[in-house]
């Protein structure tokens, strides 16, 4: 069956009749289209009249409102890996239909663009007799082709989900789109949120957004003072991607809109302080944060806004640990153990044993992962322990520590006194500097040993346990760099249980160090020890997994390129 990385798909059934068919339609064209699918809605379009039909605005109505959060929804659960877009581009009440357009009841004088063009247009309607198939997909193309602009070489698919067996529960439904209810729109409106990696409940807010606004619609979008709260917050994309993934979604679905997207730094943002702006778009979730807004506007001297309030989506797939709703943090807690970055070009290190590089702030449970993998199977190399066996008399590193700091750091029994040598460099980065560019090259050495004394005996998998790995410049030993992060907050705690030292004192070993989202800047995987130990034990399982396949994928390539040289 040809897949199709872009489709669209027109849907003609009337907007009562819909919800019952949205699930086994998107399923049916999953099955063809793998990457972006645009939903086109002309309800009572006939394509099988022999006439060429044109495209025209539908009104805004509730039940339009509802069927885009079902349809969402219903694409959640059914094809989760498609990015659905419900267009509305031909949804405008008719008074502003006539006064905004030249060319009165037509949505398109001219194709509109996308930002993916649609290789495969699909539709529900429903053909009667199976001898006007090539007339109608003939029709079908023309009337897309009327409407968007789409790849040059556009195919058209009449999709068969079980309609039949809906016929009977459609029968039942006597309501009647002449007694639809109105929906309510306005000339600006506004929203608020996160969006990181764009899903199906922020879709729906934005669709619905789109659907209210008849002239401006404004997005807050947080920035670094709002994500400090948020789960895994190291993950969550770059302002800049997101917003411009909300540009781009915005511009397809409703281009005749004015866009306008800020940053949040604070809970408010421009909607206490527009004078023009008449509705905020909230959930069950955020109706006290809409509430909030219109108490400041109050004392701002502005009229409250209309607090239009949307369904939040459940999420049928969410874990123990997850959201019951469609949310951002389920999706980040996700990709926890899978490859977010492929690995860089490691063609100097011998490709066995694959070497690990992992790595995370003080507390944050490196260690019981790097064990956790040593049960798996790898062989791990502690370097906090190879960091004490530099410092034994006799070696390199001892000797040059002695000339450079004094040989008044030496204990009774000719050891180094690591306490007095940490005084010595405390506070000071130049002397420090000096320390670690003794011991680092040192430390480096022990662990190369390590990693061939592990391909001598045939082992597939390091760990490189490191707290410095990135800070010293390891990563040219290592295939990957996996990091553990937890929130500031919880690693104090930890660090000040563990090691029976202040608060203060805590908070300054982890200013010390590289912050999280640094560490993640340069991590191939990333996991966590946030929750109970059972719960990293499957990341951490998952993880491996992964890694396994990613191996046998390495090993695959590099043999189909030998035979190719033989």
């Amino acid at each position: 069956m040809t897949m199709f990385s872009t489709g669209i798909l027109v849907l003609t059934s009337p907007l009562h009749t819909l919800p019952l068919r949205i699930a086994p339609v998107l399923s049916s064209a999953a099955q063809l289209v793998e990457r972006t699918l645009y939903v086109h809605l002309h309800p009572g379009l006939n394509l099988g009249s022999g006439s060429q039909p044109r495209p025209v605005f539908i009104p805004p109505v509730v039940d339009l409102s509802a069927l885009i959060t079902r349809l969402y929804s219903n694409a959640a659960d059914v094809c989760g890996h498609l990015d659905v877009r419900v267009l509305l581009t031909n949804v405008r009440a008719q008074s502003a239909a006539c006064s905004g357009t030249t060319i009165p009841n037509c949505p398109f004088p001219t194709p509109q663009s996308l930002s993916h063009s649609p290789e495969v247009v699909l539709t529900d309607f429903p053909l009667q007799d199976p001898g006007q198939s090539h007339q109608v997909t003939q029709c079908l193309q023309r009337y897309t082709g009327h409407c968007y602009v789409c790849s040059p070489s556009l195919q058209s698919v009449l999709l068969h989900p079980q309609l039949m067996r809906l016929q009977e529960k459609e029968e039942g439904l006597k309501e009647s789109e002449e007694k639809a209810e109105p929906l309510e729109t306005y000339s600006d409106v506004v929203v608020g949120g996160t969006f990181d990696r764009l899903h199906g409940a922020h879709k729906t807010l934005l669709n619905i957004s789109c659907l209210l606004a008849n002239r401006r619609f404004l997005i807050g979008v947080c920035d670094q003072a709002m994500l400090k709260k948020k789960v895994l917050k190291e993950l969550v994309e770059p302002y800049s991607l997101r917003t411009q993934r909300l540009q781009e979604f915005v511009e397809d679905i409703k281009p005749s809109l004015q866009v306008e997207i800020v940053p949040l730094d604070d809970p408010y943002g421009v909607s206490v302080v527009d004078p023009l702006i008449q509705c905020i778009v909230v959930s069950e979730e955020t109706r006290k944060g809409g509430m909030a807004v219109n108490k400041k506007r109050i004392e701002n001297g502005l009229p409250a806004l209309i607090l239009h309030e949307i369904q939040l989506l459940k999420d049928a797939h969410h874990t123990e640990t997850e959201e019951e709703k469609i949310s951002s943090s389920s999706l980040r807690s996700r990709l926890l153990g899978t490859l977010l970055t492929p690995p860089e070009d490691a063609s100097h290190i011998a490709p066995l044993p694959y070497v690990i590089g992992l790595t995370g702030g003080s507390g944050s449970g490196k260690t019981s992962i790097a064990r956790q993998l040593e049960a798996l199977g790898a062989v791990r190399i502690d370097c906090d322990k190879l960091g004490h066996e530099v410092y034994q008399p006799g070696t390199a590193a001892y000797h040059r520590v002695l000339e450079e700091f004094g040989s008044d750091l030496l204990n009774a029994d000719k050891t180094i006194n690591r306490r007095a040598l940490g005084r010595k460099v405390f506070g000071n980065q130049e002397r420090l500097k000096a320390l670690t560019d003794i011991v680092w090259p040192e430390i480096a050495l022990l662990v190369k040993n390590r990693i061939s004394q592990a391909r001598e005996e045939g082992k597939q998998v390091c760990v490189l346990d490191a707290a410095v790995l990135l800070e010293a410049g390891w990563t040219d030993m290592v295939h990957e760099v996996w990091v553990t992060v937890i929130p500031e907050e919880e690693a104090v705690l930890r660090i000040t249980e563990r090691d029976g030292v202040t608060t203060e004192d805590a908070l300054r070993r982890l200013q010390s160090q590289w912050s999280n989202s640094k560490q993640v800047g340069h991590a191939n995987v990333v996991l966590s020890t946030l929750w109970e130990p059972e719960v990293t034990r499957k990341q951490v399982l998952k993880a491996w997994n992964l890694l396994q396949k990613r191996i046998q994928h390495r090993f695959l390539k590099s043999s189909s390129i030998l035979r190719c040289l033989v």
